[in-house]
């Protein structure tokens, strides 16, 4: 079993919910791989687990146990390229005769080898029926006997698939539910390897048929993994439990969901498996079935009249996890008019989120045609699983620079001003210029803030001061520069910059931070002359604070931009400022719209020439 892990940049998961896949699914080789790989980490315990939670570990040791099993099987069996013994020979050649005139000269071929062998059991899995029949008539006690990964004969020559042996074995009085070491039968064997005539024989001698092995798992589990009807139809007949769940909790007809066997789902169900079977987890099959893109068995469940609005452990529906996998729009729409728009209230998600973050965008489409809420924000503890506290589809989308996500959500009434931090302000730390325009149209608001780390300047222009010709276009579409300027200590002398205060156990309200101070760390302070100089062009007559004059002090080469900002500004800067301020920021969004002179349109956005 393993459990899903799934994450977009430094985020966090979304979605914590289990998969329940078969080690079939895996081929010996991979198994073997794997277990050597365990192998390995277990020489330093934890490192295998570093990155990973409790429940992922617990399922990489269980996939490395079961691959183990793999590599016991090829260290038991008899190999082409080793020396064998006399005996071990002559039964693989079929040579009765030699093995009638080894128990004459009276060897003791009920004696097991280092490994718990004995001819008995090489005769089971050479197929070689002549000498089994010698073995057994020579020593009838030895039947029922085990070898070291406690095997018995009958296991033996079900899972090689030698149907005489077990047809004689069964006849001769074997036990057929004797379980090797990991709990599994002969019946489970057969319907592992998908044998029919091996699961007709072994159930005609009264093998248990709702026997369970070590990880829970029964001959009709089994059965359903590789859509066998025909075994599972034995198997039911004769008395195999259909709600028997394996130490996950999962049902054969789960199973069947999970892995898309639609022969299996069918019959199942007309037998009376209940549809709304839930696993330990509480996803259920609809929601594996969703999971896994399954549109036929998604259609036959709700067909049915499955539950869909039951949650897993962490509050999904299967529509949430329908609009995680790309290309399942299907299914979602399958999905929409049977759910509960309620419970996805309640989730504190809403499927919307999810198919914005996977970049979904037909499932997005699908659902806000179904009227699925834009604005739906993500609960308190939805949103404190990512750092930056996001709460909108509308931010997820932005975040991943998905315009046409974006654009779907804003032309359906997405507010572009909800989460704590704008996502204008991810736009611009993109430096997508498309992106920013298109949150700018839909109202988004240029003097953006970030409430949880305040500054006396909006944080559009923190964010964009290191690119200059960004921040000339924000200031075009008339963010406050003013502000920059408004400094609390004028030419007073300044406190010192405090870079990572260390200062502990006095909690403090965050401090707003001025335009000076942050101009003024290293990572700015080289760039302190540009960005005043640019700022400059969008205010009046304003005095720098003796910080800023410091900085325009510090290099000859911004001795023009300190004259530049010395009062009195010239006549035609002042007015194009005055006229800008009337035409106000909502019409500066499309300034190149308005009715007004081409001359003068140029004049409001910069592109004539100044004449100072």
């Amino acid at each position: 079993m393993a459990t899903q892990v799934s994450s977009s940049g430094s985020n966090r998961s979304m979605l914590g919910s289990e998969e329940y896949s078969l080690y079939s699914s895996m081929s010996e080789e991979e198994l073997i791989q794997l277990a050597i790989e365990q192998s390995l980490a277990d020489g330093n315990p934890g490192q295998a687990t570093a990155c990973c939670n409790q429940k992922q570990a617990d399922n990489l040791n269980n996939r490395a146990t079961a691959a183990s099993r793999q590599i016991q099987r090829h260290m038991r069996q008899p190999q082409p390229n080793r020396d064998r013994s006399p005996t071990e020979k002559a039964i693989m050649n079929k040579d009765e005769e030699a093995i009638n005139k080894m128990i004459k000269a009276g060897q003791k071929l009920y004696e097991p080898n280092k490994d718990g062998w004995l001819p008995l059991h090489d005769a089971a899995y050479y197929g070689s029926l002549g000498c089994l029949k010698i073995l057994v008539q020579a020593y009838p006690s030895t039947i029922d006997q085990r070898t070291l990964l406690e095997e018995t004969a009958i296991y033996i020559a079900t899972m090689k698939g030698n149907l005489d042996c077990l047809r004689f074995l069964l006849q001769s009085g074997a036990d057929p539910d004797i379980a090797n070491k990991n709990r599994e039968t002969p019946l489970y064997k057969a319907c592992e390897k998908k044998d029919v005539e091996a699961v007709k024989l072994l159930v005609q001698y009264k093998a248990d048929v709702s026997h369970r092995c070590n990880r829970g798992l029964t001959a009709l589990h089994e059965a359903v993994a590789r859509n066998d009807l025909e075994a599972i139809e034995i198997l039911e007949q004769n008395g195999a439990k259909i709600e028997a769940k394996n130490c996950y909790g999962i049902t054969p007809l789960f199973m069947s969901a999970q892995i898309g066997h639609m022969e299996a789902l069918r019959y199942l169900a007309k037998c009376g498996a209940d549809i709304n079977t839930q696993a330990n987890d509480n996803a259920s099959a609809l929601f594996e079935a969703s999971k896994n893109g399954h549109d036929d068995v998604v259609e036959f469940l709700l067909a049915q009249g499955v539950d869909a609005n039951k949650q897993n452990k962490d509050g999904f529906l299967a529509i949430h996890i329908a609009a995680k996998k790309r290309d399942n729009a299907d299914i979602v729409s399958m999905l929409i008019p049977v759910t509960s728009r309620i419970r996805v209230k309640r989730s504190g998600i809403s499927p919307l989120h999810i198919a914005a973050e996977r970049n979904n965008d037909d499932i997005v489409e699908e659902l806000i045609n179904a009227g699925y809420d834009v604005n739906f924000a993500l609960s308190f503890d939805r949103a404190r699983l990512y750092e930056d506290r996001r709460s909108t589809a509308l931010y997820f989308a932005v975040i991943n620079n998905n315009l046409n996500t974006a654009k779907m959500l804003l032309q359906a009434g997405a507010n572009p001003n909800v989460d704590i931090i704008n996502p204008l302000l991810i736009s611009i730390r993109h430096g997508c210029c498309k992106m920013m325009q298109l949150l700018l149209d839909h109202g988004a608001n240029v003097n953006a803030y970030i409430s949880s780390h305040p500054t006396s300047f909006p944080a559009t222009i923190m964010f964009s001061m290191k690119y200059l010709s960004l921040l000339k276009f924000i200031l075009d579409l008339g963010c406050d520069a003013e502000s920059c300027f408004k400094c609390e200590f004028g030419n007073g002398p300044h406190p010192p910059i405090e870079l990572n205060s260390r200062e502990e156990d006095v909690p403090k309200e965050p401090r707003i931070i001025q335009f000076c101070e942050m101009v003024s760390t290293p990572d700015l302070s080289r760039w302190a002359g540009p960005i005043i100089d640019v700022l400059l062009d969008y205010v009046g007559n304003v005095p720098l604070c003796s910080r800023l004059q410091e900085h325009l002090d510090s290099y000859e080469d911004w001795a023009c931009i300190k004259r530049k900002s010395e009062p009195p500004r010239p006549l035609t800067h002042l007015c194009r400022m005055k006229i800008r301020d009337m035409v106000g920021i909502k019409r500066l969004k499309k300034i190149k719209k308005l009715p007004l002179p081409p001359r003068l349109l140029r004049y409001l956005t910069y592109e004539a020439s100044d004449d100072y």
